[in-house]
């Protein structure tokens, strides 16, 4: 359905129960989750995702196709509210929102649902994500997993949730078009030993640099928490242990800047079929 008169109250309970969303807490209680802006909302629809509702203000729409996404949303079965600008400035989280602001349903993703695409692909290639605390490079790594076609990224021990607003903001959609399921520490090592699957841990103490392992075959990058890195349970577990050299003062870069070199060193060594290592010994 969709509302004739535009809502003009910020005490309407509609709007109430968006921005209620903004909290966490409710956003796991509810199972629902905020997604906003033109391009998030595309590749979310295009993703499949179940849409609770949508709210519009044409007077804050950028560009000429906001009326088909929206009718595209529309036709999923989801409610349709036109808002005063006012209010939907209030709904935003953005400096400069763009009028489209959708509630989804939690995708509760599991290691399970990643089976089918590892038993499609023989040379599966995932991104371990561990207790990653800050939205915007948890969604900047989701980015980086898209850009170079990860079959899958494991969010582990989360610390920030994948559904916080800042997450779905800085991966640009990016959080709908792959598979991104969250799972225990413990859980995904016995997993990826299960399928058989390297890990390769991302720490400034590892001797080899990142460009000198063998990166072609099945693998998991692992990065880990911004102040710390990895956790010791994942350093002991894993296959092998990269760096990323560092020839300035800083030990170490931004976890985000780090998984995105070691995912195109991945997608690098797949293309040329050897690491750096390999051509130079």
């Amino acid at each position: 359905m969709t509302s004739n008169e535009p809502i003009k109250s910020a005490q309407n309970p509609k709007i109430k129960s968006v921005l209620a969303l903004k909290d966490r807490r409710t956003r796991d209680e509810e199972k629902l989750f905020l997604i906003e802006g033109y391009r998030e909302l595309m590749r979310a629809e295009l993703g499949g995702i179940h849409f609770h509702s949508l709210f519009f203000c044409p007077d804050l729409f950028l560009g000429e196709n906001e009326p088909e996404l929206i009718a595209k949303i529309k036709a999923t079965g989801a409610h349709v509210y036109a808002c005063a600008p006012h209010i939907f400035e209030k709904l935003s989280y953005r400096d400069r929102p763009d009028g489209l602001l959708g509630v989804a349903h939690q995708m509760q993703h599991g290691l399970k649902d990643l089976v089918p695409k590892i038993l499609k692909n023989k040379n599966p290639f995932l991104l371990i994500a561990e207790a990653i605390e800050k939205p915007g490079n948890l969604g900047s790594i989701l980015r980086s997993a898209d850009a170079v076609g990860v079959d899958g990224v494991v969010v582990c021990d989360r610390c920030t949730d994948i559904y916080n607003p800042n997450v779905v903001r800085a991966s640009v959609g990016t959080l709908f078009t792959q598979p991104v399921v969250e799972a225990g520490g413990g859980e995904t090592l016995v997993w990826l030993r299960e399928k058989k699957i390297k890990i390769v841990a991302a720490t400034p103490s590892a001797k080899q640099e990142f460009t000198d392992v063998d990166l072609t075959g099945p693998v998991a990058i692992a990065v880990g928490t911004e102040q710390v890195g990895l956790s010791d349970p994942w350093l002991s577990a894993c296959d092998v242990q990269v760096r990323i050299p560092m020839l300035g003062k800083a030990d170490s870069l931004n976890v985000a800047t780090a998984a995105t070199l070691l995912l195109y060193e991945v997608h690098r060594q797949r293309k040329t079929g050897s690491s750096f290592g390999t051509l130079y010994r």
